[in-house]
């Protein structure tokens, strides 16, 4: 009679922060449920998912994974943040249970076998592309006797033979409907609650399509080739928002490479808006927008603006240096139409934040700093990340061909740039400060509405704002600046996390909003024409004021002061409220002046009125999220919504 193995699974996966709110194990419950969706596995498997935030050390992970029956199969969900972790976790794991299987999978990875198993030789298996078909194959082999030297029928993976070898399988085509791939949240792969039964996570996650068509040189979503996008079907994705809605989720975030470019995104937020409509919730759609905005993402805007559905719009430039341009395989919008848009999305009241990447070969330090202030003339908030070599794009493979020098991170497994043919060590050197403080103050938007003010009545541009106080900060004394200062200086070794430090110190610390007006009464003020000094100090207060109110829930109210503050509730969410805030101008006029071009009333007119704070910053703050951050800022609130901020 024909005998299985019976096999206890972990799925692993690990978030890059450490933050009060786990972030959901997507890509975990997606191989859990097509797992379980077959009856041969699902009778036979014990699959389980460890989800671990970003601050768990190897010895905490392994406590957790190892103790008591060790599994038979370990599957580390791999990115360039957890691989050198997971690569630990596997030797250990392989110390207690040599004929374990330990199975990675993910971007990092994937098409990487010969790179992965000669540094981490624990590893029996690298599963290439679209993982949920090639690990359900993949277990039924394990089930039904198969050595892990002996995986040739399974498509789609690389493992090491008998002999040491390393054999790469045929790829599996990728999955053209994807409803085949059971909801981990309608099958109850991955727990959405909490003890409490309240929603455990930071945000919703999920995907409504997959692919990208274009082949930017610096990433790996497209795989650097283009892949056709496929989508979930609209009933599937109404019924996860309609559970995601019941459990009172504030923000869905959809981890699309271009959501906004096809006909049935306008469906999917149509469904959204209803189901707020019936529900309350969510509140919010975070994404990654298309990068040419056509008719489908101005018709998706307006109709999000007109239900009260809050975002965050994406300019995903990268550069306006058109070597840079050329260079990394992309053509952006043309000057004139991201102008129009940034202008378009200010007029409408809605937020919008860009992205550059600083080391692009073809940029020079010259021509970032001039793009940067370029593009802050439309958008202020600019998130400025560093130039990373990615497994399978084109300049991780040719890294000779653009003359690339890189230094492995010291905690993770990416190869930041130091140089090209066109930047020097020493240039990016000298403008690694700069960066620092661009991602902290501009990022997060810690200055959201005194930037647009200094540049207008002040003539100051924002890299100038951001260079006056880091160099102020080189020779500040008093609580706090050393400590800020070690935070810039860790930034390169301690990954995102030395940002972490600066953004939680200046978000949630007292000592934060004193040394930004020490700062600006000894750096900036002197700057000053003395008929502007007053409304700009108005403004300069309504951003500090008007920051996130970051408290752990179970402290009660209260402000970063000690002050109490009440608590309301509008429209179904909570707010901390603070009263009678007094400005001797009108702030909140003055701000939209601004942001419409035109110069504002400097003449002193006293205004009063309430600030109203979501309750729960303090996960977005502690995990650096500048999308979810802006959902915390203080606001005037109407009796039914936010009036602005």
């Amino acid at each position: 009679m024909e005998t299985h193995r019976r096999l206890t699974v972990r799925l692993v996966q690990q978030g890059v922060w450490d933050m009060p709110l786990e972030s959901l194990p997507l890509a975990a419950g997606y191989l859990k449920a097509m797992a379980l969706a077959d009856p041969f596995i699902r009778d036979r498997t014990d699959i389980a998912i460890r989800n671990f935030r970003g601050g768990a050390t190897h010895t905490q992970m392994a406590a957790d994974l190892l103790r008591g029956q060790l599994p038979d199969v370990l599957a580390f969900s791999v990115l360039g943040w957890n691989m050198r972790a997971f690569g630990a976790l596997a030797a250990t794991f392989k110390q207690l249970n040599p004929s374990g299987v330990v199975v990675v999978g993910g971007t990092h990875v994937s098409d990487q076998a010969d790179r992965v198993f000669r540094r981490f030789p624990e590893i029996d298996v690298v599963v290439n592309g679209e993982g949920e078909l090639t690990f359900q194959h993949l277990l039924r082999e394990l089930l039904s006797g198969r050595s892990v030297r002996d995986l040739g029928v399974v498509s789609g993976l690389s493992f090491q033979d008998a002999r040491g070898t390393v054999v790469t399988n045929p790829p599996r085509p990728r999955i053209d409907d994807l409803d085949i791939i059971p909801s981990p949240f309608c099958t109850g792969a991955v727990e959405l609650t909490d003890a409490a039964g309240e929603f455990r996570y930071d945000v919703a996650l999920l995907e409504t399509n997959r692919g990208c068509p274009y082949k930017c040189a610096f990433c790996y979503w497209g795989g650097a080739v283009g892949q056709r996008v496929r989508a979930f079907s609209r009933a599937r994705l109404r019924a996860e928002l309609e559970l995601f809605a019941k459990l009172r989720v504030h923000t869905v975030v959809a981890c699309d490479a271009n959501f906004g470019m096809l006909p049935i995104d306008v469906e999917f937020v149509d469904d959204l808006i209803d189901i707020k409509q019936r529900y309350g919730f969510p509140q919010a759609f975070e994404t990654s927008w298309a990068k040419n905005k056509s008719k489908t993402f101005y018709d998706i805007v307006r109709r999000m603006k007109r239900a009260g559905l809050r975002s965050s719009f994406t300019l995903a430039l990268q550069s306006l240096e058109p070597d840079a341009i050329e260079t990394m395989n992309r053509r952006n919008m043309k000057l004139n139409e991201w102008q129009d848009l940034a202008g378009w999305l200010a007029r409408e009241g809605l937020d919008c934040y860009a992205e550059l990447i600083w080391g692009l070969p073809g940029e020079t330090v010259e021509s970032f700093l001039k793009g940067y202030d370029q593009l802050s003339r439309s958008v202020s908030r600019i998130a400025v990340y560093p130039m990373i070599l990615l497994p399978n794009t084109e300049y991780f493979a040719h890294k000779d061909r653009y003359g690339i020098v890189s230094v492995l991170g010291d905690h993770d497994d990416f190869e930041y740039v130091l140089a090209h043919r066109t930047m020097s060590v020493e240039d990016d050197t000298r403008i690694q400060r700069f960066l620092f403080w661009a991602r902290v103050l501009a990022e997060n938007a810690v200055l959201r509405h005194s930037w647009t003010a200094l540049r207008e009545l002040a003539g100051v541009s924002q890299s100038e704002v951001l260079n006056s106080f880091g160099d102020w900060l080189e020779t500040a004394t008093g609580p706090g600046t050393a400590h800020l200062r070690d935070a810039v200086g860790r930034a390169r070794t301690a990954g995102a996390g030395g940002y972490a430090v600066a953004i939680g110190y200046l978000f949630i610390r007292p000592e934060g909003d004193r040394i930004l007006r020490r700062w600006w009464a000894e750096a900036m003020r002197p700057r000053l024409r003395r008929e502007t000094v007053p409304v700009l100090d108005d403004i300069f207060r309504y951003d500090l004021l008007t920051k996130p109110v970051c408290l752990p829930e179970e402290d009660g109210p209260g402000d970063v002061a000690g002050r109490a503050l009440p608590v309301v509730e509008v429209a179904g969410e909570r707010y901390y409220v603070r009263r009678n805030v007094v400005f001797e101008h009108d702030v909140p006029a003055a701000i939209e002046a601004l942001a419409a071009g035109e110069r504002p009333d400097l003449t002193p007119r006293r205004t009063v009125f309430d600030l109203h704070y979501r309750t729960g910053a303090l996960n977005a703050v502690l995990s650096t999220n500048h999308e979810e951050i802006m959902h915390f800022m203080g606001v005037r609130l109407a009796s039914s919504g936010p009036l602005g901020g």
